[in-house]
């Protein structure tokens, strides 16, 4: 498959005598080749890569030429259509649907191409789990990961179903629930399942029950999740030890560890979610007054002090580690394009440093639920507690303070000798 590109060289007017080689984009989408390396230079993209996305265009470009298609018509069908082409003629780097997403983005933030194809739900599972996607976002108004978890949980459970589900749901019995999730259980073999799947579960059979595909309703079926015993030896917290452990692992010589250590030093002394810290925005940080806004679950907003060694590590990043980007986040990736983080990407960066630092492995949650425990033991009423982890309920704070037996043992006072039991 030829490419319509070419290469000429051309003068540098800002260091005559030097010449340097520039692709040169024919067709459609020739007025466009400056402002994609215009855009992927903004979002840190190396120069090498920024020749291969335009290498790309040149070859898209050539191809409508050939089909006499315009601009307007760079349907995602007719990409696809252009991969194939690429596919069947040997190519094998720079045919997948990532490799060509951030030239698509382009072009499409710009209207010049048609958005996306939507795909439409034809499969009775999948047209359930758009009901059920709505049911969760306009009535429950849950938070969009925790509709992602949920809908992940739904598709398993429904396509685990024996039969086509039109004809599986009005037969649901609550033997088949149990079932599931003794079965989901012994596969998983983490207590990930009490945490998300099992409320997971109860939400999507009280749906199903509300919508009339069951007859009878079944979240009571789902199990409490307490039938297998928590590992006692390690306690379910980070512990202040191990917390300190992984502080002192980072290297803040480099960009990453500068980066790493000013979101674990917030995890540590604020106690906030994972995806609180993916959604703190410069914005947020009110440096003269010391605080910064979290917005947590549910669209809750939050306005909390800045410790002075936080706002130092945050600051020493912003300063000397931040890629320069568009985004807002605080925190960004450490590879082109600079984004915003994920939560889930804080999860994975908490792990890394517990594997760096030696210590068994734990999450935001854990370090959330050390701080609660570390000022419970240092005396803190539940009601500070509570404060500091911005729960609505004392029993939510009661969970993640929760003392191991030891530390019951300690409170408990002995029976007087003869007294009566």
């Amino acid at each position: 498959m030829e490419s319509i590109d070419r290469q000429e060289k051309i003068m540098d007017s800002n260091d005559v005598g030097r010449a340097r080689w520039r692709i040169v984009v024919r067709g459609p989408l020739a007025p466009f080749a400056d402002g994609l390396r215009e855009d992927l230079a903004g979002q840190g993209f190396s120069p090498d890569t920024i020749v291969d996305h335009v290498h790309r265009l040149a070859d898209l470009s050539g191809w409508l030429v050939g089909r006499d298609l315009v601009t307007g018509e760079v349907t995602s069908q007719v990409v696809q259509e252009f991969l194939r082409e690429r596919r069947s003629a040997g190519v094998r780097t720079g045919t997948s649907d990532r490799a060509w997403a951030p030239l698509l983005g382009y072009l499409r933030r710009l209207g010049t191409v048609p958005p996306p194809a939507v795909v439409v739900a034809v499969a009775p599972v999948d047209v359930l789990l758009s009901e059920y996607r709505r049911y969760l976002e306009d009535e429950r108004g849950l938070a969009a990961g925790t509709v992602k978890h949920y809908l992940r949980c739904a598709r398993t459970f429904l396509t685990g179903l024996s039969g086509p589900v039109e004809g599986a749901l009005p037969r649901l019995s609550a033997g088949q629930v149990i079932d599931f999730v003794r079965d989901w259980s012994i596969r998983r073999q983490s207590t990930a399942l009490d945490m998300v799947t099992l409320p997971a579960l109860r939400s999507l059979l009280r749906f199903l029950h509300v919508a009339g595909h069951v007859p009878v309703g079944l979240a009571g079926a789902v199990p409490a999740g307490r039938g297998r015993p928590r590992n006692l030896v390690q306690p379910r917290s980070a512990g202040g030890a191990r917390v300190r452990a992984v502080l002192a692992g980072c290297d803040r010589d480099s960009a990453v560890g500068r980066r790493d250590y000013a979101i674990l030093l917030m995890l540590a002394r604020l106690a906030v979610r994972g995806g609180e810290v993916a959604r703190l925005e410069l914005a947020d940080i009110d440096w003269r007054a010391g605080e910064l806004t979290v917005h947590g679950k549910g669209g809750r907003v939050d306005v909390l002090p800045l410790p002075a060694d936080v706002g130092a590590a945050i600051a020493d990043y912003l300063m000397h580690a931040r890629p320069a980007t568009t985004a807002r986040n605080v925190f960004v990736t450490v590879k082109a394009p600079f984004t915003g983080l994920a939560t889930s990407s804080v999860t994975v960066l908490v792990g890394a440093a517990c594997a760096r630092a030696g210590v068994s492995r734990f999450g935001p949650h854990g370090m959330r639920h050390a701080a609660a425990c570390d000022l419970l033991a240092a005396g803190a009423s539940m009601e500070e507690i509570g404060q500091l982890l911005r729960h609505a309920q004392q029993r939510t704070t009661a969970i993640y303070a929760r003392l191991d037996q030891a530390r019951l043992a300690e409170l408990a006072r002995p029976c007087p000798q003869g007294a009566p039991r």
